[in-house]
């Protein structure tokens, strides 16, 4: 990225966190309270949505996106949340995958870390880790961050599991060398690892009013449309590579 679209992503974060602040009358919590809601209903509880199949429920392929309330779907219908987006795009190219949202709205990266065992059961081909967001809005340590993402990569990867990186950003509330150090770490354990690289999740849709609900963080219907572009443009490779290299039905790695 280059110095000027880092500092216009910059601007942006800034501008969600002012949103943030004036909605919820808060800045960034070091304590460690959820900064997205830990109380929210599992996403298969709102608004009469019908969730995706859980992570024991089927036996097919399975892409499995690890997330916090970003991919839960937070005050939308289940079926309009990106990973429900994502299942649509996966039918409608004939790939004979299961898209498993494990999103948990509040979850830092140690919390995805200490789920990771149980989202990684069953014939697990993808993980797609889109962790970090709440790291960063409680200004938790980055070299914390940086090695839960390590462990969650290294943990997928030696059962075979191809990984895809959605990278976040922290606001600008808890310094610039805090947001410049946590903007450093997905670019470098993509590189690290040799993963693929979603540089921001929120591409095209943080900042931006009316792709967002009223807390300024979580999209709308139609910003979650935007971010299921985002992450297919990285998955329908990785599902279509796997598909060649991996027949269905056999697990790779195991």
């Amino acid at each position: 990225m280059t110095p000027r679209g880092y500092e216009l992503r910059l601007a942006i974060v800034a501008l969600v966190v002012a949103v943030w602040c004036a909605g919820c009358g808060r800045k960034g919590d070091p304590s460690g309270a959820p900064a997205d809601g830990g109380n929210a209903p599992a996403a298969s509880d709102r608004n009469g949505g019908s969730p995706l199949p859980p992570v024991t429920g089927s036996t097919g392929p399975r892409v499995v996106i690890l997330g916090d309330s970003l991919t839960a779907g937070l005050g939308l219908p289940m079926t309009r949340a990106y990973p429900s987006l994502l299942q649509r795009r996966v039918d409608e190219a004939g790939l004979m995958y299961t898209v498993v949202n494990a999103g948990v709205s509040g979850d830092t990266s140690a919390g995805g870390l200490s789920r990771l065992d149980w989202a990684l059961d069953g014939d697990v081909r993808i993980l797609i880790v889109a962790l970090g967001g709440n790291d960063g809005l409680r200004g938790l340590p980055v070299s914390e961050l940086s090695n839960n993402l390590s462990r969650m990569i290294e943990k997928a990867q030696s059962r075979g599991v191809t990984v895809i990186l959605a990278g976040m950003e922290a606001p600008p509330n808890f310094g610039a060398d805090y947001t410049l150090a946590f903007h450093k770490v997905y670019p470098a354990l993509a590189k690290k690892y040799h993963v693929t690289l979603i540089p921001f999740l929120l591409e095209r849709v943080a900042g931006i009013t009316d792709l967002n609900q009223a807390d300024g963080i979580h999209p709308t219907a139609e910003g979650a449309q935007i971010v299921a572009d985002t992450v297919w443009a990285a998955l329908k490779p990785a599902i279509e590579a796997d598909a060649r290299d991996a027949p269905s039905g056999k697990a790779p790695g195991r």
